[in-house]
Protein backbone atom coordinates (compact mmCIF):
# COMPACT_ATOMS: atom_id res chain seq x y z
CA UNK A 1 0.00 0.00 0.00
CA UNK A 2 1.46 3.36 -1.04
CA UNK A 3 1.42 6.16 1.54
CA UNK A 4 3.12 9.06 -0.28
CA UNK A 5 3.00 10.43 -3.83
CA UNK A 6 6.02 12.60 -4.72
CA UNK A 7 5.98 14.98 -7.68
CA UNK A 8 8.49 17.02 -9.62
CA UNK A 9 7.09 20.51 -10.38
CA UNK A 10 8.19 22.08 -13.69
CA UNK A 11 7.25 19.92 -16.64
CA UNK A 12 5.30 17.56 -14.38
CA UNK A 13 2.66 19.46 -12.41
CA UNK A 14 2.88 22.64 -14.49
CA UNK A 15 4.72 24.05 -17.47
CA UNK A 16 8.11 25.60 -16.62
CA UNK A 17 7.76 28.48 -14.11
CA UNK A 18 3.99 28.37 -14.61
CA UNK A 19 1.20 27.87 -12.08
CA UNK A 20 -0.99 24.83 -11.60
CA UNK A 21 -4.01 25.11 -13.85
CA UNK A 22 -7.51 24.72 -12.41
CA UNK A 23 -7.79 21.03 -13.33
CA UNK A 24 -4.41 20.16 -11.81
CA UNK A 25 -5.15 22.12 -8.62
CA UNK A 26 -8.46 20.29 -8.23
CA UNK A 27 -6.77 16.92 -8.68
CA UNK A 28 -4.03 17.73 -6.15
CA UNK A 29 -6.65 18.95 -3.65
CA UNK A 30 -8.52 15.68 -4.09
CA UNK A 31 -5.33 13.63 -3.77
CA UNK A 32 -4.40 15.49 -0.55
CA UNK A 33 -7.70 14.38 0.92
CA UNK A 34 -6.75 10.70 0.67
CA UNK A 35 -2.93 10.40 0.78
CA UNK A 36 0.21 12.34 1.69
CA UNK A 37 1.77 14.32 -1.18
CA UNK A 38 5.20 15.92 -1.62
CA UNK A 39 6.67 18.17 -4.30
CA UNK A 40 10.44 18.31 -4.95
CA UNK A 41 11.76 20.90 -7.40
CA UNK A 42 14.82 22.92 -8.31
CA UNK A 43 12.72 26.03 -7.80
CA UNK A 44 13.00 28.18 -4.68
CA UNK A 45 10.34 28.70 -1.99
CA UNK A 46 8.85 31.76 -3.71
CA UNK A 47 8.18 29.66 -6.81
CA UNK A 48 6.36 27.05 -4.73
CA UNK A 49 4.19 29.78 -3.25
CA UNK A 50 3.41 31.26 -6.65
CA UNK A 51 3.08 28.08 -8.72
CA UNK A 52 1.49 25.72 -6.20
CA UNK A 53 0.21 27.08 -2.90
CA UNK A 54 -1.70 30.07 -4.27
CA UNK A 55 -3.85 27.64 -6.27
CA UNK A 56 -4.61 25.04 -3.58
CA UNK A 57 -7.36 25.12 -0.98
CA UNK A 58 -6.14 26.60 2.32
CA UNK A 59 -7.56 23.97 4.65
CA UNK A 60 -6.50 21.05 6.85
CA UNK A 61 -5.53 18.99 3.79
CA UNK A 62 -2.30 21.02 3.60
CA UNK A 63 -1.09 18.97 6.58
CA UNK A 64 -0.70 16.13 4.07
CA UNK A 65 1.59 18.25 1.87
CA UNK A 66 5.40 18.46 2.14
CA UNK A 67 7.34 20.91 -0.06
CA UNK A 68 11.03 20.48 -0.87
CA UNK A 69 12.49 23.43 -2.84
CA UNK A 70 15.93 23.52 -4.47
CA UNK A 71 16.16 19.80 -5.22
CA UNK A 72 15.33 18.79 -1.68
CA UNK A 73 17.94 20.97 0.04
CA UNK A 74 15.08 22.69 1.86
CA UNK A 75 12.03 21.11 3.51
CA UNK A 76 8.73 22.76 4.48
CA UNK A 77 5.75 21.24 6.30
CA UNK A 78 2.41 22.71 7.35
CA UNK A 79 0.92 22.97 10.84
CA UNK A 80 -1.39 26.00 10.82
CA UNK A 81 1.46 27.76 8.98
CA UNK A 82 4.37 26.75 6.75
CA UNK A 83 7.57 25.95 8.64
CA UNK A 84 11.07 25.31 7.29
CA UNK A 85 12.53 22.06 8.66
CA UNK A 86 16.05 22.54 7.26
CA UNK A 87 18.13 24.34 4.60
CA UNK A 88 21.54 23.23 3.32
CA UNK A 89 23.13 26.51 2.13
CA UNK A 90 26.41 27.01 0.26
CA UNK A 91 29.32 28.98 1.75
CA UNK A 92 30.26 32.27 0.03
CA UNK A 93 33.42 30.64 -1.37
CA UNK A 94 31.44 27.79 -2.88
CA UNK A 95 28.96 30.19 -4.45
CA UNK A 96 31.76 32.25 -6.01
CA UNK A 97 33.37 29.18 -7.58
CA UNK A 98 30.08 27.83 -8.96
CA UNK A 99 29.03 31.16 -10.46
CA UNK A 100 32.42 31.72 -12.14
CA UNK A 101 32.36 28.15 -13.49
CA UNK A 102 28.87 28.62 -14.91
CA UNK A 103 30.04 31.76 -16.70
CA UNK A 104 33.02 29.87 -18.16
CA UNK A 105 30.77 27.00 -19.27
CA UNK A 106 28.40 29.40 -21.01
CA UNK A 107 31.29 30.89 -22.97
CA UNK A 108 32.98 27.56 -23.77
CA UNK A 109 29.76 25.96 -24.95
CA UNK A 110 28.79 28.93 -27.11
CA UNK A 111 25.31 28.89 -25.58
CA UNK A 112 25.05 32.50 -24.46
CA UNK A 113 21.56 33.62 -25.47
CA UNK A 114 21.12 36.74 -27.60
CA UNK A 115 18.11 37.79 -25.54
CA UNK A 116 17.30 37.00 -21.91
CA UNK A 117 14.52 37.80 -19.46
CA UNK A 118 15.62 38.26 -15.84
CA UNK A 119 18.52 36.60 -14.02
CA UNK A 120 20.47 33.92 -15.89
CA UNK A 121 22.37 32.73 -12.81
CA UNK A 122 20.34 32.70 -9.59
CA UNK A 123 21.58 32.12 -6.03
CA UNK A 124 18.93 30.08 -4.22
CA UNK A 125 20.99 29.63 -1.06
CA UNK A 126 21.35 25.87 -1.13
CA UNK A 127 21.45 25.73 -4.94
CA UNK A 128 22.81 27.82 -7.82
CA UNK A 129 20.61 27.66 -10.91
CA UNK A 130 21.47 28.58 -14.50
CA UNK A 131 18.48 29.49 -16.65
CA UNK A 132 19.63 29.93 -20.25
CA UNK A 133 17.02 32.53 -21.20
CA UNK A 134 16.60 34.07 -17.75
CA UNK A 135 14.23 33.35 -14.87
CA UNK A 136 11.37 35.34 -16.41
CA UNK A 137 11.60 34.06 -19.99
CA UNK A 138 8.29 33.43 -21.79
CA UNK A 139 7.32 29.77 -21.85
CA UNK A 140 6.99 29.73 -25.64
CA UNK A 141 10.66 30.73 -25.92
CA UNK A 142 11.82 28.27 -23.27
CA UNK A 143 10.15 25.15 -24.65
CA UNK A 144 11.84 25.49 -28.03
CA UNK A 145 15.34 26.33 -26.77
CA UNK A 146 16.50 22.85 -25.70
CA UNK A 147 13.62 20.33 -25.98
CA UNK A 148 15.94 17.30 -26.18
CA UNK A 149 18.42 18.54 -23.50
CA UNK A 150 21.28 18.47 -26.06
CA UNK A 151 22.49 22.00 -25.33
CA UNK A 152 22.48 21.56 -21.58
CA UNK A 153 24.19 18.16 -21.77
CA UNK A 154 27.03 19.97 -23.55
CA UNK A 155 27.23 22.51 -20.72
CA UNK A 156 26.98 19.79 -18.08
CA UNK A 157 29.99 18.00 -19.58
CA UNK A 158 32.03 21.20 -19.24
CA UNK A 159 30.81 21.88 -15.70
CA UNK A 160 31.62 18.33 -14.62
CA UNK A 161 35.28 19.09 -15.37
CA UNK A 162 35.25 22.59 -13.85
CA UNK A 163 33.43 21.77 -10.60
CA UNK A 164 33.64 17.98 -10.15
CA UNK A 165 33.13 18.40 -6.40
CA UNK A 166 29.52 19.52 -6.99
CA UNK A 167 26.41 17.84 -8.39
CA UNK A 168 25.22 19.20 -11.75
CA UNK A 169 21.69 18.28 -12.90
CA UNK A 170 19.48 19.24 -15.82
CA UNK A 171 15.96 20.38 -15.00
CA UNK A 172 13.00 22.41 -16.19
CA UNK A 173 12.98 23.67 -19.77
CA UNK A 174 16.24 25.67 -19.84
CA UNK A 175 17.93 25.18 -16.45
CA UNK A 176 20.92 23.52 -14.85
CA UNK A 177 20.95 23.07 -11.05
CA UNK A 178 24.17 22.91 -9.04
CA UNK A 179 24.09 21.53 -5.50
CA UNK A 180 26.39 19.86 -3.01
CA UNK A 181 27.24 16.28 -4.04
CA UNK A 182 24.56 13.93 -2.87
CA UNK A 183 22.11 16.81 -2.44
CA UNK A 184 19.58 15.94 -5.11
CA UNK A 185 16.14 14.37 -5.31
CA UNK A 186 17.49 11.14 -3.82
CA UNK A 187 18.51 13.24 -0.82
CA UNK A 188 15.00 14.69 -0.78
CA UNK A 189 13.50 11.20 -0.86
CA UNK A 190 15.68 10.20 2.10
CA UNK A 191 14.57 13.29 4.00
CA UNK A 192 10.93 12.47 3.29
CA UNK A 193 11.60 9.03 4.77
CA UNK A 194 13.36 10.51 7.82
CA UNK A 195 10.84 13.27 8.54
CA UNK A 196 7.57 11.53 7.63
CA UNK A 197 8.65 8.04 8.75
CA UNK A 198 7.42 6.55 5.46
CA UNK A 199 9.37 3.70 3.88
CA UNK A 200 10.78 4.30 0.39
CA UNK A 201 8.84 1.25 -0.86
CA UNK A 202 5.67 3.05 0.22
CA UNK A 203 6.34 6.03 -2.07
CA UNK A 204 5.64 6.75 -5.75
CA UNK A 205 7.63 9.39 -7.66
CA UNK A 206 6.29 11.13 -10.77
CA UNK A 207 8.53 13.29 -12.98
CA UNK A 208 9.41 14.27 -16.54
CA UNK A 209 13.23 14.09 -16.29
CA UNK A 210 13.64 10.45 -15.27
CA UNK A 211 16.69 9.74 -17.42
CA UNK A 212 20.44 9.61 -16.64
CA UNK A 213 21.55 13.20 -16.00
CA UNK A 214 17.99 14.43 -15.50
CA UNK A 215 17.26 16.04 -12.15
CA UNK A 216 14.45 13.55 -11.43
CA UNK A 217 16.64 10.48 -12.04
CA UNK A 218 18.18 10.39 -8.53
CA UNK A 219 14.71 9.73 -7.10
CA UNK A 220 14.45 6.54 -9.13
CA UNK A 221 18.00 5.60 -8.15
CA UNK A 222 16.93 5.96 -4.52
CA UNK A 223 14.62 3.00 -5.03
CA UNK A 224 11.27 4.76 -5.39
CA UNK A 225 8.76 3.29 -7.83
CA UNK A 226 8.91 6.00 -10.52
CA UNK A 227 6.57 7.02 -13.32
CA UNK A 228 7.97 9.12 -16.18
CA UNK A 229 5.50 11.56 -17.73
CA UNK A 230 5.80 13.68 -20.85
CA UNK A 231 3.96 16.74 -19.51
CA UNK A 232 1.35 17.94 -16.99
CA UNK A 233 -1.46 16.59 -19.18
CA UNK A 234 -0.11 13.07 -18.75
CA UNK A 235 0.45 13.70 -15.02
CA UNK A 236 -3.26 14.46 -14.65
CA UNK A 237 -4.16 11.06 -16.07
CA UNK A 238 -1.71 9.38 -13.67
CA UNK A 239 -3.22 11.24 -10.70
CA UNK A 240 -6.72 10.22 -11.80
CA UNK A 241 -5.58 6.59 -11.89
CA UNK A 242 -4.04 6.86 -8.40
CA UNK A 243 -7.22 8.45 -7.01
CA UNK A 244 -9.32 5.70 -8.60
CA UNK A 245 -7.12 3.00 -7.04
CA UNK A 246 -7.06 4.61 -3.59
CA UNK A 247 -10.73 5.60 -3.67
Amino acid sequence: MKKLVVFDLDGTLAASKSSLDAEMAALINKLLGIIKVAVISGGDWSQFQKQVLSHLASDERLQNLSLLPTCGTQFFTYDKKWEKIYSEDFSSEQKEKIVSSLKKAIEQSGLKADKTWGEVIEDRGSQITFSALGQEAPLKEKVKWDPDFTKRKKMKAILDTLIPEFSVRLGGATSIDVTEPGIDKAYGIKKLHDVLKIAIEEMIFIGDALFPGGNDYPAEQAGVVSIRVRDPKETKRVIEAIIACLG
